[in-house]
């Protein structure tokens, strides 16, 4: 098993013409991702690296079966994908795109709960079952298929700690990247259940960073699962003012939102805690050699 997507999963791109969509559509094609359609208004009949475009997310749907999108429209037309993404009956929504106003990001992520459609983002790097699936940024060369998932809200500190994995010679399950913005769809509380129900994945990383307060509902799911689960936080080692480069990582007055109060809610937990992230693949071992 894998979680979100695995082999099976009829795959769409919103936007599929424009040059961030092109070129997902053919990574996707040639790393054994199904994709079976995209959608551009206008350009229906058209095709992208064999990939037929139709006009509408229905449409497409109706012809191809496709369950799951990766949208790579402008910031001003992603409220408009979602919607009709969500009213087409789709089951999940990668939602790639920056720089999406804080209101429309309210606005997408209720319509999508209100139509059962779990979006990843906004600003999210996506989700990734190795040699299965990829609707994310993270290229499949780097990937090597595993018993350990990953969580988190930073794309860049995602790649660094499957880098640190791979030299330890550990693949992952699956990849899910919830998104950096300030408001995001599916959070940490949705997603560590279905690793914890995968047979498949033996172990759990959630990487989290300062600002918010979704790293603690994290560590409450944690403490009741019977999956290990290690925590790396980012900033850490940061000065106090330091400012982060994710909207989702401004810290305010609030001191749970700090790296100190995260990595306490997760060592409360019962879980283990890098410090740094040489220590995540580590950490990881320790858990799997039970």
């Amino acid at each position: 098993m894998s979680i979100l997507v695995d082999d099976d999963t009829p795959v769409l791109i919103q936007g599929i013409t424009g040059r961030t969509g092109q070129l997902y559509a053919e990574r996707m094609l040639a790393g054994g991702t199904r994709l079976v359609a995209g959608v551009t208004p206008g350009k229906g009949g058209a095709t992208v690296s064999g990939v037929p475009v139709f006009d509408s997310m229905r449409e497409a749907k109706a012809a191809t079966g496709a369950t799951a999108v990766m949208s790579c429209v402008g910031p001003a037309h992603a409220v408009e994908g979602l919607i009709e993404a969500a009213e087409a009956g789709f089951d999940l929504s990668v939602v790639y795109i920056e720089n999406i106003p804080v209101h429309d990001a309210i606005l997408m992520r209720a319509y999508a709960k209100a139509h059962g459609l779990r979006m990843l983002g906004p600003n999210s790097a996506g989700v990734v079952s190795p040699g299965r699936c990829n609707l994310s940024d993270l290229n499949d060369a780097n990937l090597e298929r595993g018993r350990v998932g990953i969580v988190s809200k930073s794309g860049t500190m995602t790649y660094e700690v499957i880098s640190e994995l791979r030299d330890h010679g550990i693949g992952t399950s699956t990849v899910v990247c919830l998104g950096g913005d300030r408001v995001i769809g599916a959070t940490y509380m949705e997603i560590l259940p279905l690793f914890e129900a995968d047979n498949e994945t033996d172990a759990v990383i959630v990487i989290g960073e300062p600002g918010g307060g979704l790293e603690h509902e994290a560590a409450r799911v944690a403490s009741a699962m019977r999956t290990p689960v290690v925590a790396f936080i980012i900033g850490q080692h940061a000065p106090p003012a330091a400012r982060m480069g994710h909207a989702g990582a401004v810290v305010g007055d609030d001191a749970r939102s700090t790296p100190a109060a995260k990595v306490r809610s997760f060592e409360i937990a019962g879980c283990r805690v890098a410090r740094l992230i040489t220590e995540v693949a580590p950490l990881v071992e320790e858990a799997l050699a039970g």
